[in-house]
């Protein structure tokens, strides 16, 4: 397995949701990681939200990260330029603030695989070197 892996939206509400269609896959994934998954706050934002819409537990999603289960990268302020360029390129494409911010700490820290759900966006996002990214779950 290719580390480290970064983690949207999707999964994170599959996992603390057990009765999202995804969420043995999900379960199963997550567990066969070797280092805790790494996400952003819109990610985060995004996740809770959505718990909170099916009744899932913001609460576990918090205590995952206070536990170090999920690793949070920060997106400081040197980040936002290139947050907004990446929305302008991908606009047509639907992307927003998670996928920015995960496509980012792919470019910045060298993290070439990521555990998302949808996998249409992802499929025409590319790195500054033309790679595109690894998508977990496979298959």
């Amino acid at each position: 397995m290719i580390e480290p892996v970064l983690i949207d939206t999707g999964p994170l509400v599959a996992v603390l949701y057990g009765k999202d269609s995804y969420h043995k896959k999900c379960v199963e994934q997550l567990g066969a990681l070797t280092r805790a998954p790494i996400t952003c706050w819109p990610a985060l934002t995004e996740a809770s939200h959505l718990l909170g819409r099916v009744g899932g537990s913001v609460g576990e999603l918090l205590r995952m990260v206070a536990s170090k289960e999920l690793r949070v990268a920060e997106l400081g302020e040197e980040s936002a330029e290139w947050l907004k360029e990446f929305l302008n390129r991908y606009a047509s494409a639907g992307a927003d603030l998670a996928d920015a911010g995960l496509v980012y700490l792919a470019e910045r820290d060298g993290a070439d695989t990521v555990f998302k759900l949808d996998r249409r966006d992802y499929s025409i996002y590319r790195l500054s070197n033309g790679k595109s990214l690894r998508l977990l779950p496979d298959g």
